[in-house]
């Protein structure tokens, strides 16, 4: 349907870059990918991430890392994600290692130097101009920055002023990917952070926590906000918002209808909820993991990476607005409009 897909990301859809890094973010060893294909490759899942399943609903291969991509692969995308990546530079530091949002944009222009030299500088614009960017960046700057205490960001922004901050550089950030060529851009927002297991293992009844749900929701809107805008202000341009929060949300309401039973703990990780450490090399996991949300303290199972992935091709605008990424991949829009 496209030519190729550009991910940019956290762990959430991360598939490698962070193994060969001087980092504690890392997923390459097992039971992580326990129900993948290749074994542990740095997917930070039993299986399938969100983005997997939507390279495969477009028709494309598996999007290789970019610590690894090489060649002709790069001319059906490549995954700049990082464990632990946030839009602010110094988000995450507590892991030391990992790829902030700013420096996965300096790769994918190392990336379009490399498809430049395939194609020849005429031709792509308008390749590019055809791939789906997809962005889902967010929840480490609440989850590994805002909301650790040894950050003082917390002291220094309340909640919106933190989600306004946060936007202003997203912003910012978008728009040198449109100015690199990006014309279709698929923007998830971040989840129910409150009702993971590392969060709910920090309260003594396991419930969601309503504080951090609520503090996260000033950003989705700011981001929905920002769609708006970007696809009034950018000529050629195409911005889609995926509703992760709602998602999510009714996955845990409705835990029956998509086949689980298990909604409130990991499938693998240690302590209460198995939650308050995640899942250690060599660890044994939960068997039943198909009927398993989580799959370890921060991280959904693949069951429900499918279903989400699923939802952001073709959902209908409960899941995503304006359109979905089937709609989006079969629009026509005009490559070489720059920004006046």
């Amino acid at each position: 349907m496209v030519p190729a897909m550009f991910i940019f990301g956290d762990s959430l859809i991360d598939n490698g870059n962070n193994n060969n890094l001087p980092s504690f973010a890392k997923a390459n060893y097992f039971p992580y990918g326990i129900d993948f294909e290749g074994g542990p490759t740095g997917r930070f899942s039993n299986g399938y991430t969100m983005v997997d399943e939507i390279a495969e609903q477009l028709g494309l291969p598996l999007t290789p890392a970019y610590s690894e991509a090489s060649g002709e692969e790069v001319l059906h995308g490549v995954n700049f994600a990082s464990a632990a990546a946030g839009i602010l530079d110094i988000t995450g530091r507590n892991f030391v290692g990992r790829i902030p949002f700013n420096q996965q944009i300096r790769n994918f222009e190392n990336t379009l130097d490399q498809i430049t030299d395939n194609l020849g500088a005429d031709n792509v614009a308008e390749a590019i101009a055809k791939c789906i960017f997809f962005v889902g960046m967010g929840s480490n700057d609440y989850l590994n920055n805002y909301l650790m205490p040894n950050y003082a960001t917390r002291n220094q922004y309340n909640g919106q002023q933190f989600a306004n901050l946060l936007i202003q550089q997203y912003n910012r950030q978008l728009n040198t990917l449109y100015n690199l060529g990006a014309r279709r851009f698929v923007l998830a927002g971040l989840g129910i952070m409150g009702c993971i297991p590392s969060i709910l293992a920090q309260s003594p009844t396991s419930r969601c926590s309503d504080d951090v749900n609520h503090l996260i929701l000033p950003f989705n809107a700011n981001v929905r906000a920002m769609v708006n805008r970007l696809n009034s202000n950018l000529p050629g341009a195409k911005f889609i918002y995926i509703d992760v929060y709602r998602m999510f949300q009714d996955i845990l309401s409705n835990s029956r209808n998509y086949g689980f039973s298990v909604i409130n703990r990991g499938c693998c990780g240690i302590g209460r909820n198995s939650g308050q450490i995640t899942c250690l090399p060599f660890q044994t996991p939960c068997s039943n993991r198909e009927q398993y949300v989580f799959w370890d303290a921060f991280h959904p199972t693949e069951a429900v990476n499918i279903i989400m992935g699923r939802k952001a091709f073709n959902g209908d605008k409960s899941a995503v607005y304006p359109m979905n990424i089937e709609q989006l991949a079969n629009l026509d829009l005009e490559p070489n409009e720059q920004k006046p």
